[in-house]
């Protein structure tokens, strides 16, 4: 599976979640709340002023 922009963080977290460590590195530390578990990933990734295309990387990479 690849992950993408428009993937929900729960739904790559619940599937990955050692993935979670990626998103502590830009300073998505709430992971658990259920708002940020429901956001998209490219939501996420402007709410904290981060590209998602690099983040999109790092974590396709790790699942690889």
């Amino acid at each position: 599976m690849k992950i993408t922009k428009d993937m929900l963080i729960g739904d790559v977290l619940d599937q990955y979640p050692d993935l979670a460590e990626y998103f502590f590195e830009i300073g998505m530390h709430c992971l658990g709340c259920p708002h940020s578990r429901g956001e998209s990933i490219e939501q996420a990734c402007e709410v904290h002023g981060t590209d998602a295309d690099t983040l999109l990387a790092k974590l396709n990479a790790a699942i690889a």
